[in-house]
């Protein structure tokens, strides 16, 4: 059985698809093995997203996530990394193609503002371990 992290986002929240995205891993076979609403603090973000720190964006990135709360867990299944990204689609919502997570409730984002694409996955099993300790610890 693997384990793979994932973070509903703000956006996800404030526009009330939670349970739609759940149900989609749900119905996929995926078990919901964790989960905690939080506000997200910086320290954590910046952990989380280590390698973009330091990128010009991730002031953007870093204000969209911390401006409401999000729902953070795990889901573990046979191959839950890959079938957990697949179903969220591509990062751009506009290149995530219909019947995603992302195609279907995605919106478009403007320059300078950050990708609201609903939901975060791990994209490899070391990043589901690494996420999952900087969230939940060992």
């Amino acid at each position: 059985m693997e384990e793979t992290f994932f973070i509903l986002k703000p956006d996800c929240l404030k526009r009330g698809l939670v349970g739609q995205v759940l149900e989609r891993a749900e119905v996929r076979g995926l078990e919901i093995t964790r989960m905690e609403m939080r506000q997200i603090d910086k320290p954590t973000l910046d952990k989380h997203y280590a390698d973009l720190v330091d990128k010009p964006f991730y002031p953007v990135i870093s204000d969209f996530m911390t401006s409401g709360p999000v729902l953070i867990g795990t889901f573990a299944g046979p191959g839950a990394v890959q079938a957990w990204r697949d179903m969220l689609g591509a990062t751009d919502p506009s290149k995530a193609q219909p019947g995603t997570i992302r195609g279907d409730y995605a919106l478009p984002s403007l320059p300078g503002q950050a990708i609201k694409n609903i939901a975060h996955g791990s994209d490899s099993l070391e990043s589901a371990q690494r996420e999952i300790a900087i969230w939940f610890g060992n």
